[in-house]
């Protein structure tokens, strides 16, 4: 199974919501595999930001290596699961999306149980980065436990 989390630049939050869910695949022996990009290409090539490495770091979870893009085709036909921060770009990947892809793209919150939020906010400007970690993490957690297979067998 491939996921790819989206959020508008690839800087913050998919790549802190990829390391969340490789951390957690690699604690259940699992073989997924994990990749972000963003809607926009503001910070293609550039490294995550320095709050959100430090966020994921303190959580064990190194994203330090990753680097920004865009999302491209090619993802929407590689990626079983597309797991998008909130509405906005929810919207715009939809958009993007061919007709026989929509189907794979959810809101990451979609997968949480009684979530607080039903997106991730954008910690970029107010710096809520342990915020946007935690409900991240408690999506991949809902994820993983919702898993059953298949991508098919998710009931959202």
């Amino acid at each position: 199974m491939k996921v790819l989390m989206v959020c508008l630049g690839n800087i913050c939050r998919s790549p802190m919501a990829q390391g969340v869910l490789e951390q957690k695949l690699n604690e259940r022996g699992l073989s997924w595999k994990v990749d972000s990009a963003g809607t926009n290409g503001y910070h293609d090539g550039e490294s995550p930001d320095p709050r959100a490495i430090k966020c994921a770091a303190t959580h064990g979870i190194d994203i330090s290596n990753q680097i920004s893009r865009k999302i491209t085709p090619d993802d929407f036909l590689d990626a079983d699961l597309i797991c998008v921060m909130d509405d906005m770009n929810y919207h715009t990947v939809t958009k993007l999306a061919p007709p026989y892809c929509r189907d794979k793209v959810y809101l990451l919150m979609d997968f949480a149980l009684d979530p607080p939020f039903s997106f991730v906010p954008d910690p970029y400007y107010d710096n809520s980065f342990e915020r946007s970690y935690e409900l991240i993490n408690l999506a991949c957690e809902a994820l993983l436990t919702k898993y059953n297979g298949s991508v098919k067998e998710l009931e959202v």
